[in-house]
């Protein structure tokens, strides 16, 4: 018998560290792009785990895959080889044009590989002061120190300072701002291409362009932070490929394990060139069980039309969601690309959320009034039909001042 969600929050309430504001809903099971809570009340999930369970809840083949690895081997250590790396690096090469690939366990940590291998790299050119990074307004990277150091809400760094020096914030909607930021200390750029924490917003083509000039020019590194852009989220295996960015280092994490816990660093050669043995690890990062994930994640995406999928409902989703700001003056603007979707309110977004849960629809709030939608890229154009008619019905009772 499951715990009621009074006995878990009870619980949790005398052991937890109280850092997250949770709902309140507990989940016990799932399939597909349906969730089901411990009264066994069923929730259709726009968040999929804010972008990891990128095949769904239950996935039949994941879950087979995850059963019979756990049953075999999980873990051994980077002491030794195993099968499973080297055919995830692969296929994250192919997708990428990046050769070369460090696992972590999450997206932070993938940020924080990125950073290392950038100052390494000028370390070993000899520009031992080549060590500030550029970051942009509005970013998010991670809660790390090195991540929460190229991250710019106040909100997330005032509690934890000092942190890394000697990074500088620009206005991703000023190209000229990036180019005075760079010079010759700057080790590299970290961008997200569409900001994810931020609101959904992708980089303008001017703004894109201004990176790969000034790279170009100057040498500096860019760090494409894919961590929830990347693997298929927006219909291109990397939005930085849709927006001609020319990344030396990609994070990637979130969606990469379809729900088991993985993260990596794409390297390009010029930059793995100057890594060396001992300069980079992590215990369990790369383990047997997470790139038995990820491998087969990264065949469905590639081997079983799964962008095409998600550029076609990514459409049909777009073509309704605007159709739903036209009803509803609240909604300001769309954006966002693929399955990845924000809409920007003119109020806090919380009561949004908060009523669609109430009617069995999961959606998150993010940037205050931005409703971030991040579905498993397996949703149907049924599925997302039925999920914007509960937001059609959600943003007409919030607007009368009713919250069911």
């Amino acid at each position: 018998m499951n715990p009621t969600l009074d006995d878990i929050t009870a619980r949790e309430s005398r052991h937890i560290v109280q850092t997250y504001k949770r709902q309140p809903v507990a989940f016990v099971r799932g399939r597909g792009v349906s969730l089901y809570d411990t009264e066994g009340r069923e929730y259709l999930d726009l968040v999929s785990g804010i972008g990891v369970v990128a095949l769904g809840h239950a996935h039949p083949g994941l879950t087979a895959a995850i059963a019979d690895q756990a049953a075999t081997l999980v873990h051994t250590s980077n002491l030794y080889y195993h099968p499973f790396q080297g055919d995830a690096a692969a296929r994250l090469a192919a997708l990428s044009g990046l050769p070369r690939v460090f696992f972590s366990n999450s997206g932070a940590e993938a940020v924080e590989a990125c950073l290392k291998f950038a100052r390494r790299y000028w370390f070993t050119q000899g520009a031992k002061d080549r060590t500030r990074f550029v970051a942009l307004q509005g970013g998010f990277a991670g809660r790390t120190f090195g991540a929460l150091s190229v991250t710019h809400n106040d909100h997330y760094r005032a509690p934890f300072a000092p942190l890394l020096e000697g990074v500088t914030f620009v206005d991703p909607a000023d190209p000229a701002a990036l180019v005075a930021a760079v010079n010759d200390k700057t080790a590299a750029i970290i961008a997200e291409p569409i900001q994810g924490e931020g609101g959904i917003r992708p980089l303008s083509a001017p703004f894109a362009a201004a990176i790969n000039d000034v790279c170009a020019r100057t040498g500096t590194l860019y760090i494409a932070d894919e961590v929830q852009t990347g693997l298929g989220r927006t219909g291109y295996p990397f939005y930085f490929q849709a927006l001609g960015l020319k990344p030396d280092l990609i994070a990637v994490g979130k969606a990469l394990g379809g729900g088991i816990p993985i993260g990596a660093a794409l390297v390009s050669e010029r930059v793995a060139a100057q890594i060396s043995a001992g300069d980079h690890g992590s215990t369990y990062g790369g383990n047997l069980l997470g790139t038995r994930a990820a491998a087969f994640v990264l065949t469905e995406l590639m081997e079983r039309g799964l962008m095409d999928h998600v550029k076609t409902v990514g459409a049909h989703f777009e073509r309704r969601l605007r159709a739903l700001a036209l009803k509803h003056p609240v909604i300001q603007e769309v954006r966002g690309v693929g399955l990845m979707r924000g809409l920007q309110l003119s109020i806090d977004a919380m009561p949004i959320v908060d009523t669609a849960r109430g009617h069995g629809l999961l959606v998150n709030r993010t940037d205050e009034k931005v409703v971030r939608m991040l579905p498993p890229l397996t949703i149907q154009a049924a599925e997302i039909d039925r999920a914007v008619d509960m937001l059609d019905t959600v943003f007409a009772s919030v607007a009368q001042g009713v919250q069911v």
